[in-house]
């Protein structure tokens, strides 16, 4: 059964490579922009973090310098960290900060690295207003730059994962986490230790800056332990089906009751929030560069996802389930209809490796855009149109490298990709992904398995469900009638015979109006 399905497209995407010389790799940083300039903090110089406490989110890989890029003449300047004052060094040393900039001024926010301060690890407590325009010119010319620089300390700003977002004059900063310690994977008590507290918070609030003092005004905060525990992600500005502007949080790690993505989407405006009720993103689940463009006139936001890390991938019009999650080349987008109604579309394009975790996309200042940066699709002109640039991120030797990594199966990417988007495609065709619109949100757990899995699977009605488990030449090697199940979530565990280790299989539920099917791996 082909769980893709061929849709005309309303764009393509279009990538070409770039280079600029001694650019150097960078993951998980933070930018902001002027006069066609990128400056840029924070971030790590090394690959996916690795594993071992004592190796983990090491100095080495901290980037303490501050960057300036100049795409368009292919040149870069930097200057180190030194002349500012200590806080301000460490917290723009640190990785996965949340930013935004509002006309000069770019916000940053927590961040994780280590400090000497606290002579440990640790999430910054922090906001630093940066004049960007003042800082590139500085860096460019050799010139001090600390004036330029403020800070002040709040406890509502230790986060780290998460995203500071802006919706009309309120900032929102949604989802993340506090960790302090280092990084290890068996757990807070083993080795060094660690604590680890997700926010579960939409965190509102407003920013009073007359460009020397600088303060905030807190709002109500928002709190949802199931649907907010959630970093590592994107959140991207939409324009909403009203026309009004909001942002949505697409995906995230983990959810509560098994360390997996979650599948499901919550919809932020200014009037609060909502998971949204018909939709599953099985692309592209940790953070990426994303590209988000709103047509009027057909009255679609469609939010386009490039490469990372996802718990599915597509293999010949199927979903495969890896709960490994490995590093994935999927370039997909989310479009949302007028109606409120979303899906997933598997783009023909992929990133040329597995490339696009921890990146980001950077837009041309010049384009057509909203308030919120949403481009204005319809306002592009001509049929070929340079939108920005995708830069940095994770690059993978592997898909799944996680448990082997040493710290060379993968690296900060270098590489620049110009990003085009090519309009009157009347022959272009992406793949609905025809799970996205349903309402089974299939999983299957743990994938890769040895013959003993779970399945997790909604329901709208308690109702008889159908499963089989046919072999990739479609022979059917198990079929059942599952009975007694509940509206809502359900989890089933079944242990199968005579399969062969190494092979691939077909996991189906059918009810009487949805099918759901999912590649599953056997292995030892």
């Amino acid at each position: 059964m082909l769980q893709l399905q061929a849709q005309t497209s309303p764009f393509q995407i279009y990538l070409e490579p770039m280079s600029i010389p001694n650019v150097g790799g960078l993951q998980a940083y933070a930018f902001g922009q002027h006069n066609g300039k990128w400056l840029i903090f924070g971030g790590r110089l090394d690959g996916l973090h690795r594993r071992q406490p004592f190796a983990t989110f090491d100095l080495a890989g901290h980037n303490n310098q501050v960057i300036v890029i100049d795409p368009s003449t292919q040149q870069k300047w930097s200057a180190p960290l030194t002349s500012l004052p200590i806080a301000m060094q460490e917290q723009l040393s640190s990785t996965n900060m949340e930013f935004i900039q509002t006309g000069a001024l770019l916000y940053l926010v927590g961040g994780y690295g280590y400090s000497a301060t606290q002579n440990d690890h640790w999430t910054f407590d922090k906001m630093i207003a940066v004049q960007v325009p003042a800082v590139i010119d500085a860096v460019i010319n050799g010139a001090p730059f600390a004036s330029f620089f403020r800070q002040i300390t709040d406890a509502q700003f230790q986060v780290t994962g998460g995203h500071l977002s802006k919706i009309y004059d309120t900032y929102y900063l949604v989802g993340g986490q506090k960790f302090q310690g280092r990084y290890n994977p068996m757990g807070p008590t083993h080795g060094p230790g660690f604590v680890q507290a997700y926010t579960d918070q939409i965190r509102k609030f407003k920013i009073n800056d007359d460009g020397i003092l600088l303060n905030v005004t807190h709002l109500p905060t928002l709190t949802d332990a199931e649907q907010l525990h959630r970093r590592d992600y994107n959140v991207v500005p939409q324009i909403m089906p009203d026309g009004q502007e909001g942002v949505t949080a697409f995906s995230g790690v983990f959810q509560k009751t098994v360390d997996l993505p979650y599948l499901n989407c919550v919809n932020i405006d200014s009037t609060g929030y909502a998971v949204h009720p018909a939709f599953s993103q099985y692309y592209n689940h940790y953070h990426c560069a994303f590209l988000p463009l709103y047509s009027a006139a057909a009255h679609e936001m469609h939010t386009v996802f490039f490469g990372g890390i996802a718990q599915f991938y597509d293999s010949l019009g199927i979903l495969v389930q890896d709960n490994n999650v490995p590093f994935v080349k999927t370039i997909a987008r989310v479009t949302r209809q007028t109606d409120g109604s979303m899906a997933e579309y598997k783009l023909p394009v992929e990133m040329p490796a597995l490339l696009g975790a921890s990146s980001e996309f950077i837009p041309l200042e010049t384009l057509p855009h909203f308030d919120n940066e949403v481009i204005k699709l319809d306002d592009l002109a001509g049929d070929t149109t340079l939108v920005g640039y995708i830069y940095g991120g994770i690059a993978s030797s592997a898909q799944n490298i996680f448990w082997i990594n040493t710290g060379t199966e993968s690296s900060a990417s270098g590489q620049i990709f110009k990003v085009f988007v090519v309009k009157n495609t009347s022959s272009a065709i992406d793949a609905l992904n025809s799970q996205s619109t349903g309402t089974l949100h299939l999983q299957v757990f743990p994938n890769p398995n040895a013959g003993v899995f779970g399945l997790k699977f909604n329901l709208q009605k308690a109702a008889p469900v159908t499963m089989h488990i046919t072999d990739f030449q479609g022979k059917i090697i198990y079929q059942e009638v599952l009975n007694n199940l509940f509206p809502g979530e359900n989890i089933i565990k079944r242990q199968l015979k005579n399969i062969a280790v190494g092979n691939t299989y077909l996991v189906t539920l059918q009810t009487g109006n949805e099918k759901a099917t999912i590649k599953t791996i056997v292995q030892e």
